[in-house]
C-alpha cells in the first residue's frame, strides 16, 4: 500500500481508538498479497483491487471495535476469507480467536496466514459447521463473544453463534443499512437463543457513503441445549 494510502488508513485506524504501528502495515500488506494470491486458486472474494481489499475488508473488519472487548476470547462465525477476525487478530493483541468455518479450502488459506503472520499462539482455523461445533462441551458457552460477516438472516446467524457465547458475553453481527428490519422480525428468536434485547450501532467506512451498522446482542442466559438445530435447518427454517 504506497504512503498516502497508509496514511489514509491510519488515520482511520485512529478514529477507532487504535494506534497505527508498522508491524500492522507490514501484517496487512501480506495479508492482502495472500489474499490476491490466493484467489486465483480458489474463489475467497469479488475484491481484488488491493486498495478496496484495505478499505473494504480490512478497515470494515476493524469497525466491530466500536462495540468488541480488546482482550479476551471470540470466534468469527463463517470467516470466509478471515473477516472480520484475523485483522483483529492483527491489532488486538491481547485477544485469542477462534475461525470457523465449514470449507476446508478456505481454512487452508486461513491456515497458511495465520503461520505466515505468526499468529498461531493466539489464532486457530478451524475446519466444521457451527450447527455441529457448537454442541461440543468444548467450545459452548466458552467465548468471551461471537463475531460474524456472513451473508445470512439475523436470526440464523443468532442461532449459529449465541450457542458459543457465554452468558454476559456478546454477539456481534456486521450488516447493511436494512438490518432493523431482521432484528424486528428476529426478537422472539434471539430471547429463545438465550440473547437480550438487541441494539445498532451505525457507521459509515471511510471514502465512501457505504452505510454499515454493527448488530449488538448481549448474552443473558445460556441456550437451550436443542440449538442450534441440525445443519442447514437454521437456513432452511429460521427461527420465529
Amino acid at each position: 500500500m504506497n504512503e498516502v494510502n497508509w496514511q489514509e488508513f491510519s488515520a482511520a485506524l485512529a478514529m477507532l481508538g487504535l494506534t497505527p504501528q508498522e508491524s500492522h502495515r507490514e501484517r496487512f500488506a501480506l495479508y492482502c498479497a495472500l489474499l490476491q494470491e490466493y484467489n486465483e486458486r480458489v474463489n475467497l472474494t469479488a475484491i481484488v483491487d488491493e486498495g478496496e481489499i484495505w478499505r473494504k475488508h480490512f478497515l470494515d473488519s476493524l469497525s466491530s471495535l466500536l462495540v468488541l472487548p480488546r482482550r479476551g476470547s471470540g470466534i468469527d462465525i463463517g470467516s470466509g476469507a478471515g473477516f472480520p477476525g484475523l485483522p483483529l487478530a492483527i491489532v488486538c493483541e491481547d485477544l485469542q480467536f477462534t475461525l470457523l468455518d465449514s470449507l476446508r479450502k478456505r481454512v487452508g488459506f486461513l491456515q497458511e496466514v495465520i503461520d505466515k503472520l505468526s499468529l498461531g499462539e493466539r489464532v486457530v482455523a478451524l475446519h466444521g459447521r457451527a450447527e455441529d461445533l457448537a454442541h461440543l462441551e468444548s467450545m459452548r458457552g466458552k467465548f468471551d463473544f461471537a463475531v460474524s460477516r456472513a451473508v445470512a438472516k439475523f436470526a440464523v446467524l443468532c442461532e449459529l453463534s449465541l450457542p458459543f457465547v457465554k452468558t454476559g458475553g456478546l454477539f456481534i453481527a456486521m450488516k447493511g443499512p436494512r438490518a432493523h428490519e431482521e432484528i424486528e422480525e428476529a426478537g422472539n428468536a434471539v430471547r429463545r437463543l438465550g440473547g437480550g434485547k438487541a441494539w445498532i450501532v451505525p457507521w459509515q467506512l471511510p471514502g465512501s457513503m457505504e452505510e454499515r451498522v454493527l448488530v449488538v446482542v448481549p448474552k443473558e442466559f445460556p441456550t437451550e441445549k436443542r440449538y442450534p438445530r441440525r445443519a442447514g435447518t437454521p437456513e432452511k427454517n429460521p427461527l420465529q
